[in-house]
């Protein structure tokens, strides 16, 4: 079944985006309705360190996957075998709850005379992990953009994650991992290879 990704709205003007003093103010707000007061020394620069702390772990929405896949390779020696680059840690944060999702992502494709520097996978990888997330978009994000962008014959992705929302409150389930997939083009439409997929990743060390 083909994932539906929509395309969030995000604050482009900079004029729409709340000024540093009134992220500063909310934090207060916010430490204030916990119980804890501002104003006392531990806490004084609290709201200037989690703007600033926010600023790098919401740092997804002012980058845009066009502008890191849009440089490719053709010069393979016709290679036209899977790519798979297994394991990219990332952090991200639950929409629901603001609380961090921890885990790993697994992303192949199969070339089409074109290849991508394999640093340009983890780094979109980056910019949907660093936005507020589910964690079935996030896996579908990454599968969309490299398969738009790149037009390769088929895009596998894998998420394996833990949920902070899920081990810290609720159920407070410690260790439970989440896993989503993606798959386009051959890896959708052929089980061999998605088989073949599962196969490297499992065995690939």
């Amino acid at each position: 079944m083909d994932a539906i990704v929509k395309n969030f709205p995000v604050l482009d003007n900079a004029s729409d985006r709340p000024t540093q003093k009134e992220a500063e103010d909310a934090v207060r707000v916010l430490l204030r309705w916990a119980g804890d007061d501002p104003s006392r020394e531990g806490l004084l620069d609290t709201p200037a360190r989690v703007a600033k702390s926010y600023r790098e772990l919401f740092s997804g929405y002012d980058l845009a996957a066009e502008d890191v896949l849009g440089r490719t390779f053709e010069e393979v020696a016709g290679y036209d075998d899977m790519v798979l680059v297994k394991d990219i840690p990332f952090y991200s944060h639950c929409e629901h709850h603001m609380v961090p999702i921890i885990g790993r992502a697994h992303v192949a494709y199969l070339p089409n005379g074109r290849v991508l520097g394999l640093s340009k996978i983890a780094r979109v990888v980056d910019i949907y992990g660093r936005r507020l997330q589910t964690q079935e978009l996030m896996t579908a994000q990454i599968a969309k953009a490299i398969d738009e962008l790149l037009a390769p014959r088929g895009v596998a992705v894998m998420i394996e994650a833990e949920h902070m929302c899920m081990a810290m409150r609720g159920v407070q389930k410690q260790g439970s991992t989440t896993l989503t997939t993606t798959f386009t083009g051959t890896f959708q439409t052929e089980p061999a290879e998605q088989a073949r997929f599962m196969t490297m990743l499992r065995g690939f060390k």
